[in-house]
């Protein structure tokens, strides 16, 4: 047993035993993956929670078994809720799951892990290899080699009120940050004299969408520092990224709380209530908006994150999943022939038809018919991720050095170069080595 796994294996029983999770049932060693003999026993497929319409995996998963007789797929689907637990539990078992979903922020701090998950370099072509998504095929490798397949993935675009534009006299959505300034001037020209009137909901710590405005400038979180990470917000690129931040917040006169994100309140029943001209949201947000007022589906349309560069859109943060197989999954050959399948251009067409972009294919047809899913989709093309750290999580879950200094900053607590000085120290604590 890897060094990982014998470190885990106490806190996996123990998580086991008091979480109650359920492990893999027993596979049979399937046949060499190499080999012509046919595939036998049991593939235990986890999949998280709205990955997937049942409609794909019941489909996916009768074929699967209709083409590989001696096989029998268990198909679990899992909660988001304490999934790295399950997973870390499940991993450094005997008998973990074969195929499984990781969150693209969450691959590489498995992928770190000597023998925990399979390496899947050499099978790249036949998972339609020359068709992935690279923002989230990059959160998918690590130290060159592929441990995860892209599943799916989704990005924030501006969500905005076709009605409220047009009275304002906006012919044409902006596609520059100047137009889009422009476009807010105008729209409170038009809307302010109401106090509830917001041109932009802009919440003080959506750093997702600030990952759009750093990297359009050229900047970045953190850059590899061979094989750690080292902060670079206080760079000049970093910083006119932030700067841009301050200026839709204070430009758009938002009344978003600047100590929270765009969950506290849910933005979209912020939108729903009718008082706002623009958010920076997902395609999905819509429907819970609707909720309130239905006429909002027919009112709302999207345009791209615009760029400082006139007639282009920024880079945008790729949220999603990969596929992965556990390195002491007992039948290999048969997950490697169920992400085959889930990879191919059949089942990556109904991702895309289910209102995702599919990590696996260039097709991006299914999404034509929603106007903010078409949007998303276009916009992928241009999508990153967060730095490949096996210790981002530790980002994500804690204190948020990023949220942190956007709230400092914003609120006038901390200049510019404290902020981000401050930040680039807590984030090389957390990532640096």
């Amino acid at each position: 047993m890897k060094r990982w796994l014998k470190l885990a294996a106490g806190a996996a029983a123990l998580t086991l035993a008091t979480a109650g999770c359920a492990g893999s049932s027993g596979s049979d060693t399937a046949a060499s993956s190499s080999g012509n003999a046919p595939l036998s026993g049991t593939v235990t497929v986890w999949l998280m929670t709205g990955s997937a319409p049942s409609t794909l995996t019941d489909a996916l998963n009768k074929e699967f078994e209709g083409a590989h007789p001696g096989v029998k797929v268990k198909y679990e689907v899992q909660q988001w809720d304490g999934i790295q637990q399950k997973l870390t539990a499940a991993l450094a078992s005997g008998n973990p799951p074969d195929v499984i979903e990781v969150g693209n922020t969450q691959t590489a701090s498995f992928a770190a892990q000597e023998g925990v998950l399979t390496d899947l370099t050499a099978d790249k072509d036949s998972f339609n290899g020359s068709q992935w998504l690279k923002g989230l095929a990059d959160s998918g490798a690590y130290n060159g080699k592929v441990y995860g397949v892209p599943f799916y993935a989704a990005n924030r675009e501006v969500i905005y009120r076709k009605d409220m534009f047009e009275q304002a006299g906006i012919a044409k959505t902006p596609t520059s940050n100047d137009e889009w300034l422009d476009a807010i001037g105008k729209l409170k020209a038009k809307f302010g004299s109401d106090p509830e009137f917001q041109a932009l909901y802009m919440p003080g710590q959506n750093w997702y969408a600030l990952l759009s405005f750093i990297w359009d400038n050229g900047g970045d979180i953190a850059k590899a520092d061979g094989k750690n990470y080292k902060a670079t917000l206080e760079t000049p690129e970093a910083k006119a990224g932030l700067d841009f931040y301050k200026k839709l917040v204070d430009t758009s006169g938002t009344k978003a709380p600047k100590d929270a994100d765009e969950a506290k309140p849910q933005q979209a029943t912020i939108y729903g209530a009718g008082k706002v001209a623009m958010m920076i949201g997902l395609p999905w947000e819509l429907p819970t908006a609707a909720k309130t007022d239905p006429s909002l589906t027919a009112k709302t349309g999207a345009f791209a994150i615009p760029s400082k560069t006139a007639g282009q859109s920024a880079p945008v943060f790729l949220g999603g999943s990969n596929l992965a197989i556990p390195a002491n999954s007992k039948n290999v050959a048969a997950a490697k022939e169920y992400i085959k399948l889930l990879s191919s251009a059949k089942y990556q067409s109904q991702l895309a038809a289910a209102g995702v972009v599919p990590g696996a294919s260039t097709d991006l047809t299914g999404l034509d018919k929603d106007p903010l899913g078409s949007v998303m989709a276009k916009s992928s093309a241009n999508g990153k991720a967060v730095p490949a750290s096996p210790k981002w999580g530790d980002v994500e879950s804690g204190q948020n050095p990023v949220k942190d200094m956007l709230t400092a900053y914003l609120t006038g607590k901390k200049t510019i170069d404290q902020a981000t000085a401050d930040a680039d120290a807590a984030l090389n604590k957390l990532i640096g080595g």
